[in-house]
């Protein structure tokens, strides 16, 4: 199915070239649970005070992705680091502003 028939689009991590982190193309879902797992697990390996992670390309994240990204930055946090994220989609955006308390471990860039 193409993306235009309205299916997910299949989850990828690159690496960025400009600072220390990883970009994430697609969706973050069901279906690419453990995609997003490995991915951030490669991540939190990343040497250095401050990774970056671009979500300028995801489109979606379900509620466990989320879940995912809040453990993944207080894995950063216990460190004595920071995970940045960069350009959320709207669904991520929504779900901190309805569950600011769950969400707190999230920094999103300015």
């Amino acid at each position: 199915m193409s993306p235009e028939s309205g299916a997910a689009a299949m989850l990828t991590a690159a690496p960025l070239r400009d600072r220390p982190g990883t970009r994430l193309c697609g969706d973050c879902d069901l279906e690419s649970r453990q995609v997003l797992a490995s991915a951030l697990g490669v991540v939190t390996r990343i040497p250095g005070p401050v990774v970056h992670l671009d979500l300028s390309a995801v489109m979606f994240l379900d509620a466990a992705a989320v879940a995912a990204l809040v453990h993944a930055s207080a894995t950063f946090t216990a460190q004595g680091r920071r995970l940045l994220i960069h350009d959320p989609p709207y669904s991520l955006r929504k779900v901190v502003e309805m569950f600011p308390d769950e969400c707190a471990a999230l920094e999103v860039a300015a």
